[in-house]
């Protein structure tokens, strides 16, 4: 049975909260004009077959040529993907991992996995240990990864991984051969003929030549898709801890793709920076793009990582024609720096920041240097990516990051100690965000992830802190788990790091919650620089204590960093600099006793901040002592053992 293929009809776009209530007078099932991912892909290809989909630039250099994919290529491709995963056991709750960078080929594993089983894509800076940890809590069977390649460790990575999980059975390997330049193919085809399956039991297989074997034309599953079967697990957390796995529905991502056309209904060239294992990722640059027959121009296979693509940024928005990109603070924070250096960015029209709270101050650098509104958006992996907006085509509101989706609520609540529910805000009152919609995930793959994510039946608890206007546009005040609680008295973090990026020389700042045996908590501040600004870690802390309003949160160490840890899609990477703060004063704390010791502080995917002590058997019992303190568990091992 043929799904069908319709052209939806030209909508009003949305502007305010009234056009978001009037649109939520139909019914939401009968507006989306698609079922499934892969029925988006076949729309999209109806409308505009020959227009081009995506635009790949293998390097950031101005003369290399970039390779296009017109939609009706993307949709063949896409199709021989699925055909190929079909044919070697890939069917409805299957699941497909993917370890790659961003192709062209991330894209048609990406959907082609979807329309025949579940697409699972994972970051591939992650440890080996979280990888194999993933693809064990999906099941999966079928892997799609790089070649081996010599300056990579791609390959190297996927081989452990193979080792390590035995329901791999068949590995699908992508060639860099159509994005390299003639005199490097030969290693790449030496590494290749030499190669042999890690572990008996599982083949080996060129996806490319794979996808060449199968028809483009339909496929040979015949699948008939239920809007509440599951396409896709995207984990969630940045490099430390046990990443949750969170499954979406063909209807999750559907209806975001939809609304995100709504919301955004001009037609765009959108360069793509950000990784295709992320939501923002697949569904902003992907899915939602090609829905609205966007125009995406992938910026090398890593993205804003990628060498000279930052240097080289507003050359590309001339190069390509670029409307718009979504990006991070920090991209946003880098960009502000650079020089347009004569470079043609008239096309641009906005900009979206989403993923992490936007200072103010960044905001406005940016805007007077591109020219164009810099817009917010909020979102989570459990919810498709897109839950609030700013509308097209309205000035930004500063401080808010939207209007709520048409037909997903959004609400502050305050809640028990049991993270319950208790009762509604009401306007301008923060609380805990709260959604509930199409677009909410059904759960984490782990039943344990699933305890206390409800605030009541229905309700995602998205975990931070904020109000809606009476407007109704959302403004976030905080991270709930983020707070710094000095004493049972809560500190937002953002009170810290907006004051001190008030400061001429600072460019990012941090601030995270130092542990501490008496008030629990105190806060400290990790900062970076402007290029060619000086100031000392004294001078910056006496700068907080004029700047910082509230005197509890007037951060108790600034440290200067020479580069902020972020995470793979470039948020803060609050969770090394949370270890970092315990080594600090862990350390300090045994210098100042006089106990010869050496100490590492880490994230264990179990148990949580684990302290290893190294110290002498006679040094041991009051290293103990100072050491129970603190909330975390400690295990000593012999010095010689050097951490």
């Amino acid at each position: 049975m043929e799904t069908r293929v319709n052209t939806p009809p030209l909508r009003t776009p949305v502007r305010t909260l009234a056009d978001v209530v009037a649109i939520e007078q139909e019914n939401w099932k009968d507006q989306l004009a698609a079922s499934n991912t892969y029925d988006v892909l076949r729309q999209a290809c109806a409308r505009h077959p020959e227009r081009s989909a995506l635009q790949f630039l293998p390097r950031a250099d101005q003369d290399v040529p970039a390779v296009i994919i017109s939609y009706r290529s993307l949709l063949e491709r896409v199709t021989q993907a699925a055909n190929a995963f079909h044919l070697n056991g890939i069917r409805r709750g299957n699941a497909v991992a993917l370890l790659l960078p961003n192709l062209p080929e991330t894209h048609y594993a990406l959907w082609g996995a979807q329309a025949a089983g579940i697409a699972a894509p994972i970051n591939p800076l992650l440890d080996v240990e979280h990888i194999a940890a993933i693809i064990e809590a999906t099941g999966a069977t079928a892997l799609v990864t790089l070649a081996p390649q010599p300056d990579g460790d791609n390959w190297q990575k996927a081989k452990a991984v193979i080792e390590r999980c035995p329901s791999l059975r068949t590995v699908f390997l992508v060639d860099l051969y159509p994005y390299v330049s003639p005199e490097q193919r030969a290693p790449l085809q030496a590494m290749r003929q030499t190669l042999q399956p890690p572990r008996a039991g599982v083949r080996l297989r060129s996806f490319g030549e794979a996808l060449a074997q199968q028809t483009g034309e339909r496929l040979l599953s015949g699948r008939v898709f239920a809007a509440d079967d599951a396409c896709a697990y995207f984990h969630t957390g940045g490099t430390t801890g046990l990443p949750k796995v969170a499954a979406h529905t063909h209807q999750n991502e559907v209806f975001v793709a939809d609304m995100l056309a709504r919301m955004q209904p001009d037609r765009h060239v959108v360069l793509c920076g950000l990784p295709l294992f992320h939501v923002n990722g697949a569904m902003v640059t992907g899915l939602g793009a090609f829905h609205a027959g966007w125009e995406v121009v992938m910026l090398t296979a890593q993205g804003y990582r990628g060498p000279g693509v930052l240097a080289n940024f507003w050359q590309l928005v001339q190069r390509f024609g670029a409307t718009t990109f979504s990006g991070v603070p920090t991209i946003f924070s880098t960009l502000a720096n650079l020089p347009v250096q004569g470079a043609d960015i008239s096309s641009l029209r906005q900009a979206f920041c989403g993923a992490a709270p936007l200072p103010p101050e960044v905001a406005q650098r940016f805007e007077e240097l591109a020219g164009i509104s810099l817009t917010e958006g909020y979102g989570l992996t459990e919810a498709a990516c897109i839950s609030a907006l700013q509308p097209a085509g309205v000035p930004r509101r500063p401080g808010s990051i939207g209007l709520r989706l048409p037909h997903q609520a959004m609400q502050a609540w305050q809640v028990d100690p049991d993270g319950l529910a208790t009762r509604p805000c009401a306007v301008d009152e923060v609380g805990v965000i709260g959604i509930c919609g199409p677009n909410v995930f059904p759960g984490y793959l782990r039943q344990r992830d699933n305890r206390a994510i409800w605030l009541k039946p229905g309700w995602l608890n998205t975990g931070d802190l904020g109000y809606l206007d009476a407007d109704g546009y959302l403004h976030l005040t905080g991270r709930a788990k983020d707070l710094i609680i000095r004493g049972g008295h809560n500190i937002d973090p953002a009170l810290i790091e907006e004051a001190l990026l008030r400061h001429p020389a600072v460019a990012l700042a941090a601030a995270v919650g130092q542990p501490d045996p008496h008030s629990g908590e105190l806060p400290v501040a990790y900062v970076t620089l402007y290029p060619g600004a000086t100031a000392t870690a004294e001078e910056l802390q006496l700068a907080a204590r004029e700047l910082v309003p509230e005197r509890a949160a007037v951060p108790v160490r600034v440290s200067i960093l020479p580069q902020m840890p972020l995470t793979a899609v470039g948020k803060l990477a609050k969770a090394d600099l949370r270890l970092d703060a315990a080594d600090h004063v862990l350390k300090q704390l045994l210098a100042e006793s006089a106990i010869p010791a050496r100490i590492k502080v880490f994230a264990d995917a179990a148990r949580g901040t684990v302290v290893n002590l190294y110290c002498e058997p006679g040094s041991s019992a009051e290293a103990r002592r100072l050491l129970a303190h603190f909330p975390f568990p400690v295990d000593i091992f012999p010095l010689e053992e050097k951490a």
